[in-house]
This record gives structure tokens, sequence and C-alpha cells, in this order.
């Protein structure tokens, strides 16, 4: 029923985008402009995305985009904007991204604290970061969010990934709960100066070591 994998096709990267979208920002709805305004985003993000994969953005060796995804006929229908935003085809299905995230291999993501280990040369290449990780609002507290991280340690393993980080704000409680319960700690947190310049609740580096087989 639920798939988690890595993402390759525009159609998905888009789903993916449009989920960002609707997760990261609050919208009024019936307010004049405001569709225009979310595809903007949506393209803004898909673009991005698809430079980060192809290996063209400074700075990031290797990128993916892991999602997770429910057959439509398991959506209900009572979650339009869900399945219009956020659907693709894939097989002759139509699937929608529920759950999605990034996993960088890089030594930083930008505007973000940066992570100490591996403390070694050589660790742009096994020091990855995940970023954009959430969860469609309707399918809050399914394991989804939790199944996503699995996978991406999966993937990171088998990139050669020793080290692995993720950001999260301080006054995200459930959040919080899940990446401890993932496995991830605390390693540091943003300066208070930073997060006021940058107009953002301040985040915290949480660190997660991966044994490589």
């Amino acid at each position: 029923m639920i798939t988690i994998a890595e993402s390759f096709y525009d159609d998905e990267l888009w789903a993916a985008s449009s989920l960002r979208v609707r997760s990261f920002n609050q919208f009024r709805p019936g307010t004049y402009g405001v569709q225009d305004h979310v595809k903007y985003l949506a393209e803004r993000e898909f673009e991005a995305l698809k430079e980060r994969i192809s290996g063209k953005r400074i700075g990031f060796r290797r990128v993916s985009c892991i999602n997770a995804s429910l057959p439509v006929s398991h959506i209900s229908n009572i979650y339009d904007d869900l399945c219009s935003s956020c659907k693709f085809s894939t097989y002759g299905e139509d699937r929608i991204v529920v759950g999605s995230l990034d996993l960088n291999q890089c030594l930083s993501l930008p505007d973000e604290i940066v992570g100490m280990k591996p403390e070694v040369s050589g660790a742009d290449t096994t020091r990855a970061y995940l970023s954009n990780v959430c969860v469609a609002r309707e399918l809050h507290r399914n394991g989804l969010a939790y199944e996503l991280l699995e996978k991406s340690k999966l993937v990171a393993r088998n990139w050669g990934i020793t080290d692995l980080y993720v950001h999260v704000a301080d006054d995200n409680e459930p959040a919080k709960k899940l990446y401890m319960k993932s496995g991830f700690v605390y390693e540091s947190d943003e300066p208070a100066w930073q997060a006021r310049f940058l107009d953002r609740p301040r985040r915290l580096l949480l660190w997660m070591g991966l044994s490589i087989s």
C-alpha cells in the first residue's frame, strides 16, 4: 500500500514540492491570488530540488529526494486538496505523495549550524544532512515520518555516510521526540542572534552515527 523510495521523475518531484509548500506554509483559503502564490512557491521548490538532485548546486556532492506515497484509492475523498496538489502517476497508477525529505551529502547547508563530525579530512564524503522533512497534516501520527527516517538511513549507509545530521526548531516538541526516537542526539544549537537575524525559531542540530557494514 505505502511505498517509501527515492524519487527520480519530474512528476513525483513536483508532487513532493507541492507537499512541502502546503506543509511549511499557512494560507488563508479564498484569499485573492493565493493559488497563484502557492503555484509560484511550488515551482521555485521544484526547480531548486531538480538542481540539487542533478548535482548542479555548488556545495552539494549528492542529493536524494525520498518520498512516501499512497495510491489515490487509499486516500479518503475528504482530502481533495491533498489529492489534487500532490498526485503523480507511475506505471499507470495514480499515487499521492504524503511524506517527503531530502538527504544531502555535503559539509553544510545554507544558513544552518554546521556539524562537527567526522573530525577527519574527507568529511564532505561521509557527512550528510536531512532537510525538508514533512508529512501531510492529514496523516500525522501514523508513523510515516519515522519510516521516512529509516529509509533515509539505509540510503545514507549505501552512500558511505557515517555521520547524519538534522536541524529542528527548538519549539517543535513533536519533531524533537521523533528524531530522538529515531536515534538522533543533541550536538549543538543556533546562536540566538542568528535566529533573530533570520527571523525564525532557534534551531538545534541533532546527530546520529551510522555504522557502515
